[in-house]
């Protein structure tokens, strides 16, 4: 899918606040809704990327609704236990959830059985993607892409790569580039880059797809080689790195995406004055500044235009996971 990005400069995550900590809104109350706080679930740790994204967004907003937005983590499982509890909300509009792949299209797909149903959100609006690095260490006998699909087919199910966890987008990043290169590389599962970026350090696995806002650091320091970028585009935060896509493999394009969404029921004109404020929000320097020092690239898309990549994700999705036969059943 062809999408039009905002030109950013990436820097790291900083400045993060305390979970469950109100956002004031400084306009006054507008008559009707809102007239009381927003609920703004988020489905992952306080102090992370998309919590200092969620944080961010929902201080813009909250200026302009003229109302608090409260930040709720409700970590776990993926996203999932998060994404639950929006689903069980009242979908009046004082419910709102930071919708990712996982939460809203991988999760069907790697279970047998969700405890909600993700096409019963209703979705307002996308917020932007992360692009993905795929690191190697010193241990690999590669500097560019081409040596290391050669060094892997040389060398098949000998090398093994690193991932945020089972069924993450790292993963299947991984999985589709197997696919895609004709290799067979061993898949070993982290938790985060906090245990990724040491394995591929101390040499525990030789490769790792990682965030560019994670990774950069020891790729500038020399520890670390970046082979490729995994979005159709280059990262402005590492511009010279060419993608995985232009170096021989076309169509190879995946990423994290973070979206605002709400349960079920809201009224129409409600999602409209949300999809109406997080555009302008999104559309604010100082707010897409923000954004940016999570590692995420600002793509402001309408409903309309965030539902259709939803469905064109999940296509993609259910056939990588099928082929690469990753469902955790």
């Amino acid at each position: 899918m062809k999408r039009k990005f905002l030109k950013q400069i990436l820097a790291t995550a900083a400045g993060l606040v305390p979970a469950m900590q109100a956002v004031p809104g400084l306009a006054q109350p507008a008559t009707g809704w809102p007239d009381r706080p927003i609920r703004l679930i988020v489905p992952f740790p306080a102090g992370g990327a998309t919590d200092s994204l969620a944080r961010a967004i929902g201080e813009s907003m909250a200026t302009e609704l003229g109302q608090s937005m409260i930040i709720d983590n409700r970590p776990g499982a993926g996203g999932i236990i998060g994404a639950e509890a929006a689903a069980r909300a009242a979908g009046d509009g004082y419910t709102l959830l930071i919708g990712t792949n996982n939460t809203l299209v991988t999760g069907k797909y790697l279970y047998q059985k969700l405890p909600y149903d993700p096409s019963q959100f209703e979705l307002i609006g996308l917020i932007g993607i992360t692009p993905l690095i795929l690191l190697a260490n010193s241990t690999v006998p590669a500097k560019t892409l081409h040596e290391l699909v050669a060094h892997a087919k040389e060398n098949p199910g000998k090398l093994s790569y690193g991932s945020f966890g089972n069924g993450t987008t790292s993963h299947l990043a991984g999985e589709l580039f197997k696919q895609m290169t004709g290799t067979e590389m061993l898949h070993v599962p982290y938790k985060g880059a906090f245990e990724g970026i040491p394995a591929i350090l101390s040499g525990q696995i030789p490769l790792y797809f990682d965030t560019i806002v994670t990774g950069l650091p020891h790729v500038k320091s020399g520890k670390l080689h970046a082979l490729g970028i995994t979005t159709a585009h280059r990262s402005p935060m590492i511009p010279a790195t060419p993608t995985i896509a232009e170096q021989g493999y076309p169509g190879y394009d995946i990423y994290p995406w973070y979206g605002l969404v709400a349960p079920k029921g809201i009224p129409g004109d409600v999602v409209e004055k949300l999809w109406r404020t997080l555009n302008r929000s999104l559309h604010d320097k100082q707010l897409v500044a923000k954004i940016e020092m999570t590692g995420a690239e600002v793509t402001a898309a309408s409903p309309a235009q965030f539902a259709q990549m939803v469905r064109q994700d999940a296509l993609k999705t259910e056939k990588l996971v099928r082929l690469a036969g990753i469902g955790l059943r």
